[in-house]
């Protein structure tokens, strides 16, 4: 042990008659004895002398206890007694010696080929390859586009060794990829129409539908009443020429069937498709006319507006439980025949 002495200059003088050789044997460490040293009254440094005074510690035994300098190892007795599960003998996760030794013996070569990494990707894969598979909609769209116009002047356009039957067939099949149709729809669809207003007519059902509705004129002008809603915030216009009821809402800043025009029965949410049967019926006031299937009342009270309130109109429907929608339209919009 190297003891750290401070020494009296009776000692540093002896100190300076030490040879060199001393010094190199190690007698003394951790000083390095220069010129600027040697007048130096008292020095400090760690020396293992035969001579020194200072009897060398070889058992640790003789070490006080307690010393704070000294470092002391930790008890066993401060970990608790017979906690097993923190500690459980025999686990794998701490294997004795090296871990990479002891990881090598756990798994063998044979048992590398058996492990599996469980993933989603196995689950999925049938749908990724689906996904995959199917072709660019936008080659799809510019092979219908490009089947319509060879059809729509077969003579010169067609190829030789391709009947129109084949081109149909291809049409089909294109239109079932884009549009996710099946296969009777399109043939339906195809059967009703010519390949050009059978590709409008399905393209047309692919676009969001419009929120329309119709002035009841029994209360106000269609005019007036696009006037107003556009004060309120509401974008619309008229549906169309064939129409003088009809308006198309494009946005809104309040809910639509909640403004006081709504309460007040000067419209009605209906879609134009129904404006149609009324106006092939044509209904003139004071006639008699019975609506077999009256509810929600959108038809009903169209029926009623086109009479003028005159005449008499029977609104009758198979379920009981729809007739209380009915019943409110027509107290709300004003029908009294």
């Amino acid at each position: 042990w190297g003891i750290k002495l401070n020494m009296s200059s009776s000692d540093s003088d002896r100190h300076d008659q030490m040879s060199e050789d001393d010094l190199k044997e190690g007698l003394i460490e951790g000083e390095d004895m220069s010129e600027e040293d040697e007048g130096e009254d008292e020095f400090a440094g760690y020396i293992d002398d035969e001579n020194s005074e200072v009897e060398e510690l070889e058992d640790d035994e003789d070490l006080p206890e307690g010393d704070a300098n000294m470092p002391q190892e930790e008890d066993d007795d401060d970990f608790p007694e017979g906690d097993d599960d923190d500690f459980p003998e025999g686990d794998d996760d701490f294997p004795e010696g090296d871990d990479e030794e002891a990881a090598g013996e756990d798994l063998g070569e044979g048992d590398e080929e058996n492990v599996q990494v469980t993933t989603n990707i196995t689950k999925d894969r049938g749908a990724m390859n689906e996904m995959l598979a199917k072709e660019d909609l936008g080659i799809i769209h510019s092979r219908i586009q490009e089947t319509i116009k060879i059809l729509s002047n077969f003579k010169e356009l067609r190829d030789p060794n391709k009947k129109r039957t084949e081109y149909m067939n291809d049409l089909k099949n294109d239109v079932v990829s884009a549009y996710d149709y099946n296969l009777e729809m399109v043939e339906l669809f195809f059967s009703l129409f010519n390949p050009t207003e059978a590709i409008k007519c399905i393209e047309a059902n692919e676009e969001g539908r419009p929120v329309t509705i119709r002035t009841n004129t029994l209360k106000t002008k269609r005019r007036d009443l696009a006037k107003t809603l556009i004060q309120r915030g509401i974008n619309c216009e008229p549906i169309g020429e064939w129409s003088k009821v009809g308006l198309k809402i494009y946005d809104s800043q309040i809910p639509i069937g909640a403004t006081p025009e709504y309460l007040a029965g000067h419209y009605i949410l209906q879609s134009p498709s129904s404006f149609l049967p009324v106006m092939a019926l044509c209904p003139q006031p004071n006639e008699r006319v019975l609506d077999m299937a009256a509810a929600p009342g959108g038809k009903t009270t169209y029926i009623a507006q086109l009479m003028k309130n005159t005449g008499v109109l029977f609104a009758n429907d198979l379920k009981a439980e729809r007739l209380k929608a009915l019943s409110a339209n027509v107290l709300r919009l004003g029908i009294k025949n």
